[in-house]
């Protein structure tokens, strides 16, 4: 049925009973049936060859306007039948006219988009969707034709945020930062100490040389307790 209605009806492809929905559905660009209608304007010098040919092969022409007729009309129905679609989930192409085919991508598995937009595309506002993906062969590397690419490229980015598939990428940045405040407070504290040591009291040494005291457990008063308390000795055996 959806080859007369000339829609892929690309509504029942979507898990509904997970809450997937439809962000934009995209279909070709009009720059994309400037081919087909190049063939169609090439139908007719093809038919004024009837009129120097002989009349035995008065059918050649007739029959290569006829297949540049059909052949342009298929490839307009068959831009008219693909369509690129950008859910809260995933980005999937629908194409195909008697048989379809879907080539789906989770959002998960894009890495990058690139988009080129060609002097035409600047021109009549469309570029064409490079899809860098965790899997290579995806069946949706490039989307060509693409009206708007600027503003769909955006909506995908934000499909991508809004799914959350960039907060590992924000917890490393975190991490990273953490390391290097932990790096800096960690200089600051190794600066201080030094400070600290430059700036402890001297006492001399043995040369007449003078170094740091730092004072530690060895070095450290001891308070008197009855072991080492002096103890008092009469006159007269001190005497003697």
């Amino acid at each position: 049925m959806s080859v007369f209605t000339l829609d892929p009806h690309v509504d029942r492809y979507l898990i509904a009973d997970e809450g997937e929905v439809i962000i934009d559905e995209v279909y070709k660009h009009w720059a994309a049936v400037f081919g087909p209608i190049l063939e169609l304007f090439a139908i007719i010098p093809v038919l004024l060859l009837v009129f120097w040919l002989p009349s035995s092969a008065y059918w050649v022409p007739l029959f290569g306007a006829l297949a540049l007729l059909l052949h342009a009309l298929w490839r307009m129905l068959g831009m008219r039948m693909d369509r690129f679609v950008i859910t809260n989930m995933r980005v999937f192409r629908v194409h195909g006219i008697l048989s379809q085919h879907v080539a789906t991508m989770p959002i998960s598995r894009i890495l990058d988009i690139s988009v080129h937009v060609p002097i035409l595309g600047r021109i009549f506002n469309y570029g064409h969707f490079v899809f860098e993906s965790a899997a290579q062969e995806q069946g949706l590397r490039e989307i060509r034709y693409v009206g708007s690419p600027t503003q769909r490229g955006l909506t995908i980015q934000r499909v991508i945020q809004r799914s959350g598939l960039r907060g590992a990428g924000g917890a490393r940045t975190m991490s990273r930062a953490d390391r290097a405040a932990q790096a800096a407070a960690a200089a600051q504290s190794a600066a201080a100490a030094a400070q600290a040591a430059q700036t402890a009291p001297v006492m001399p040494a043995p040369g007449g040389q003078t170094a740091p005291v730092t004072p530690n457990a060895d070095t450290a008063p001891v308070a008197p307790n009855a072991d080492t308390a002096p103890i008092d000795v009469p006159w007269w055996r001190a005497e003697g």
